[in-house]
């Protein structure tokens, strides 16, 4: 069965590679909704209806054009078991709602991971594309190619005064999400971030955790994003999250150059104890061992640590999570056998 390819690593193969401002930005993603005029939207669809959705996008996904760009699989929701679904969100293939409300969903995956295509979430068509670094404009070269594939197989909803329309009224028009990923911890530890959060969301761009809306930003990671969708062009929307991106990174070196100047030894022995503490502990739960990681991952940028690689840590942030842990196990796990996996995962990926 396919899905196996894609629930036993960790790492996607797009994350293996080094992107650009890779020490900043973990991934840049675009997100592209759309919908079939030819049928209600999946809240109001039947089953036999959405049924239909899920049978039309399937087959305009197998098209010769499509595979071309990339070879895609086709893995129905329903073939999954509970864990299976919980990794695929870890690993950012599929979202919550997906995995946990869809009729008739499935997702479509690309080998590397770098494209995933959901079907029957809050839109009939979700098509994703990821990759490593600050490569916002790369992904939306990929994501707008395969738009324009499945539009000339599939009819869908549009009008001509509002765009493309979507079931949630926020993502009318372009109907597309550009996200970057970004890991700032001098901007915190230099107690900055505050500032430069409330400035992003006066741009008109949002700020949320790892696993996107009402998720915490643990280990000082932040999903940034567009807001606005319609009133704007999709190379509009883009230049904006890649110019305020672009400053942001800016403001994170100077403050690790800040950092560096003026507690060069606070911050090396912030940085040791919790290399120190994810190498030895016993037990440790997701947010403590987040926020090590985060200091590990600084040490790395810094100069401090040796011998462990970025890829390792972006490894362990998916492996370290509930669901990967249980399908590691291949049963279902209590909160404190989950911590002593975790923890004794993270010793062995820290041995150098």
């Amino acid at each position: 069965m396919p899905i196996r390819r894609y629930t036993n690593e960790a790492l996607s193969k797009w994350m293996k590679g080094d992107g650009p401002e890779s020490d900043i930005v973990i991934s840049s993603r675009i997100r592209i909704a759309r919908n079939l005029s030819t049928h209600p939207f999946p809240m109001l669809a039947t089953n036999q209806q959405s049924l239909e959705v899920l049978e039309k996008i399937t087959k305009a996904a197998e098209s010769e054009e499509l595979q071309q760009i990339s070879s895609l699989s086709v893995i129905p929701l329903a073939e999954l078991n509970e864990l299976e679904k919980k990794v695929l969100v870890e690993k950012h293939l599929i979202s919550p709602n997906l995995a946990n409300e869809s009729r008739n969903g499935a997702v479509i995956l690309s080998e590397n991971e770098s494209i995933s295509i959901m079907i029957n979430e809050e839109d009939h068509l979700r098509i994703q594309c990821l990759y490593p670094g600050f490569q916002i404009k790369e992904a939306w070269d990929l994501a707008n190619r395969l738009d324009d594939v499945f539009e000339a197989h599939l009819d869908y909803a549009f009008d001509e005064k509002r765009g493309y329309l979507t079931s949630c009224p926020t993502n009318v028009g372009t109907g597309i999400r550009a996200s970057v990923m970004i890991h700032l911890p001098a901007l915190v530890l230099t107690q900055q971030i505050n500032r430069i959060l409330s400035a992003i969301t006066q741009v008109g761009l949002a700020v949320r955790g790892l696993y996107g809306e009402g998720s915490e930003a643990t280990g000082n990671i932040f999903q940034i994003s567009n807001q606005i969708t319609l009133g704007q062009s999709e190379e509009e929307i883009i230049d904006k999250l890649y110019s305020v991106v672009r400053q942001i990174i800016e403001h994170e070196r100077a403050a690790r150059e800040r950092l560096m100047a003026e507690s060069r030894m606070r911050i090396t022995d912030r940085i040791n104890r919790s290399f120190g503490i994810l190498s030895h502990a016993a037990i440790i739960d997701t947010k403590e061992a987040a926020q090590r990681l985060s200091d590990v991952r600084l040490g790395i940028d810094l100069g401090i640590i040796k011998g462990l690689t970025t890829p390792v840590l972006n490894e362990l942030l998916v492996m370290m999570q509930p669901g990967f842990l249980q399908q590691a196990a291949g049963e279902k796990l209590t909160p404190d056998e989950r911590d002593i996996r975790r923890a004794a995962l993270i010793r062995e990926r820290f041995r150098v």
